[in-house]
């Protein structure tokens, strides 16, 4: 008996958050609560909660390169997520597996750099190698603003300086970029976002901003979610405007966990089944 169709395959490609709220943890549970299957490999594990990163432990590179492999040698992907990436022999494992198994599959990169707690996720000499291995092939990268103004190497506080960023990043090949404005002066209650895709076309996507301090993971929960969303067919601008009001109502209904950066409520899709 065929067993049932979930609507899209995603490989997950990123860190583990022992604390639930950001990395693989988050991203299974947005590419489920979306109704699609999450499949990863993992390249680091983190001891993390929502006050921070305590700690690292490294997985070889030739490890996540298996993962890979045997993932996609017998399930397969209609999209792939890559989230951190925090090591040159890493990336080069990743762009190597990405070259031979998944050439075709449309890429979402999410180019993790620093924790919410404010813990670098990615060494310097990374940087370099993300640049020119990973965002070249990516259908999408998904940058907040501090992460964008280190890949364009400038600072990006403001809209303008967003969309300069955006153009700025386009000429490293990505075919299009998003850069997520919760980090940018406003004078105004709103949340921008800057899209540029199409051949150079800008738009803007607002939304109201919600003042909480639960927002942890919600990069990897807005990637991954975007990432579901082109795996079961949806055109890119369809992918990411539900994308950001599934985000939105995860922060709006946040379980206010820890006594930090406070995790989000990736199952309030689901909630409607709960009894």
């Amino acid at each position: 008996m065929p067993g049932h169709k979930m609507q899209g395959r995603v490989l997950i490609i990123a860190g583990s958050d022992s604390g639930g709220g950001a990395g693989i943890q988050a991203d299974i549970k947005t590419v489920t609560a979306l109704g699609g299957f999450a499949m990863t490999a993992i390249t680091a594990l983190t001891a993390q909660n929502t006050r921070g990163v305590q700690g690292i432990h490294e997985v070889p590179p030739e490890f996540v390169a298996d993962q890979i492999r045997v993932v996609m040698e017998d399930i397969g992907a209609d999209c792939i997520k890559t989230g951190m990436l925090h090591r040159t022999d890493v990336i080069d494992a990743v762009a190597d597996m990405l070259d031979r198994y998944a050439p075709d599959v449309p890429l979402i990169v999410d180019p993790v750099m620093i924790a919410k707690g404010g813990a670098s996720l990615l060494e310097d000499s990374a940087i370099l190698s993300v640049r020119q291995k990973i965002i070249p092939r990516a259908t999408l990268i998904t940058p907040n603003a501090p992460e964008a103004g280190v890949l364009a190497g400038m600072e990006v506080k403001t809209q303008d300086d967003a969309m300069t960023a955006a153009r700025s990043l386009a000429t490293l090949g990505p075919r299009s970029i998003l850069i997520t404005g919760g980090h940018l002066d406003s004078e105004t209650d709103r949340v921008t976002d800057v899209f540029l895709h199409d051949e150079g076309v800008l738009d803007v996507f607002e939304s109201e901003r919600i003042e909480t301090r639960h927002t942890h993971g919600t990069g990897c929960t807005l990637a991954s979610a975007i990432a579901a969303g082109v795996a079961a067919g949806m055109g890119m601008r369809g992918a990411i405007v539900r994308a950001r009001q599934y985000v939105h109502e995860a922060i709006r209904t946040a379980p206010g966990y820890g006594n930090g950066h406070g995790p989000l409520n990736h199952a309030h899709t689901v909630s409607a089944i709960q009894g």
